[in-house]
C-alpha cells in the first residue's frame, strides 16, 4: 500500500505539472493573438496570469510584456481610468522590482499627472538601478528642476551662513547637547555639520520624496548614512519611541521660505519642545 500510495501522489503532481505547462502555452498563444488584434487589456491578463504560474519565464518575456504593460497603460491614460493604470503598475513592479524601465515609465505618468514628488522617487530609483539609463536621468533631473527650490543653491553656496551655523552647532554639542533632530533637512548638510561636531545620535526629517532621497546620497556620499537617521516624514509626525528612542537635546532647522506655511516652522518648534526635545529641569 505505501507504494501504490507513493506512486498516486507523483502521478497526481505529474499530471499537475502537465497542467500547469498545458495553460501557460495557452495562455502565452492568446497573449500574443491579442497583441496582434491590439486588444493590450486582454494581452496584460495573460501575461500576467503566465508570469504568476510560470516565474521562470520572466527574462524570456520581459520586453514583450513591457510593451504590453505601456501600450494599454496608454488607454488606460486615455479613458482617464488612472486607478487602474497605477495598479497595473503596481502589479509589474511586484514581478520586476528592480526593472528601471517599468519605474520609468511609472515615473512619467505620475509626472504628467502632476505627482512630481512622487514621480522623482520613480526616476531616482531607475537612475539608481542603471546609472547609465539616459531617458531616467534626464527624467529625474527635470523633475528636480520642479521640486528643488531655486533658492536651496543659493543658500548652498553661502558660506558665510554655512559657517555661522556650524559654529553654532559646535558650540551646541560641546555644551553639553548630545542628541540632534534636524527638522526639514534638505540635502543633509546640518546633520552632518552635528555629526562631525560630535553629537552622539543625529536625526533628520524631511517630508520632500526629492529632498529626503537627495539627503540620502549625500550623507551616504560623506560616509555617514550609518551615523544619521533620516526620516521621510512631516516632523508634527514624528513618534518617541515609533521614529526616535527618545527626546532630543538639540533641533536645528532652517525651514524657511515656503516652509512657513507648508511644514509649518511655528508648528513644528513647538511641537519639537512639547514632544520631542528635552525639557530644561
Amino acid at each position: 500500500m505505501p507504494n501504490s500510495n507513493a506512486k498516486f501522489h507523483c502521478n497526481h503532481r505529474g499530471g499537475q505539472e502537465a497542467g500547469r505547462r498545458e495553460l501557460v502555452s495557452r495562455s502565452l498563444q492568446s497573449a500574443q493573438h491579442c497583441l496582434e488584434d491590439q486588444d493590450f487589456g486582454t494581452a496584460y491578463a495573460h501575461y500576467l496570469l503566465v508570469l504568476n504560474l510560470a516565474p521562470e519565464l520572466k527574462t524570456s518575456v520581459k520586453e514583450t510584456f513591457q510593451f504590453t504593460l505601456f501600450k494599454w497603460a496608454e488607454e488606460l491614460d486615455s479613458l482617464a481610468r488612472i486607478q487602474d493604470l497605477f495598479n497595473c503598475y503596481e502589479q509589474a513592479l511586484e514581478l520586476y522590482p528592480n526593472d528601471e524601465v517599468i519605474c520609468n515609465s511609472m515615473g512619467e505618468h505620475l509626472f504628467r499627472m502632476g505627482f512630481r514628488d512622487e514621480a522623482a522617487g520613480y526616476f531616482h530609483k531607475a537612475v539608481k538601478l542603471n546609472p547609465d539609463f539616459a531617458d531616467a536621468k534626464e527624467n529625474f533631473y527635470r523633475v528636480a528642476n520642479w521640486l528643488v527650490e531655486r533658492w536651496h543653491f543659493i543658500m548652498l553656496n553661502d558660506t558665510k551662513r554655512n559657517f555661522t551655523y556650524l559654529k553654532a552647532i559646535e558650540n551646541a554639542v560641546r555644551s553639553g547637547c548630545k542628541s540632534v533632530l534636524d527638522i526639514g533637512t534638505g540635502t543633509g548638510i546640518l546633520s552632518m555639520f552635528a555629526k562631525k561636531a560630535g553629537a552622539s545620535f543625529v536625526y533628520a526629517c524631511e517630508l520632500s520624496k526629492t529632498m529626503y532621497e537627495l539627503a540620502r546620497d549625500v550623507v551616504a556620499a560623506n560616509n555617514m548614512e550609518r551615523e544619521i537617521k533620516l526620516l521621510h516624514l512631516k516632523s508634527l509626525d514624528i513618534e518617541i519611541p515609533k521614529h526616535i528612542p527618545e527626546r532630543v537635546s538639540l533641533v536645528v532647522t532652517e525651514t524657511v521660505d515656503a516652509g512657513l506655511f507648508g511644514e509649518g516652522i511655528v508648528e513644528s518648534l513647538i511641537h519639537a519642545w512639547e514632544h520631542l526635545l528635552l525639557q530644561p529641569k
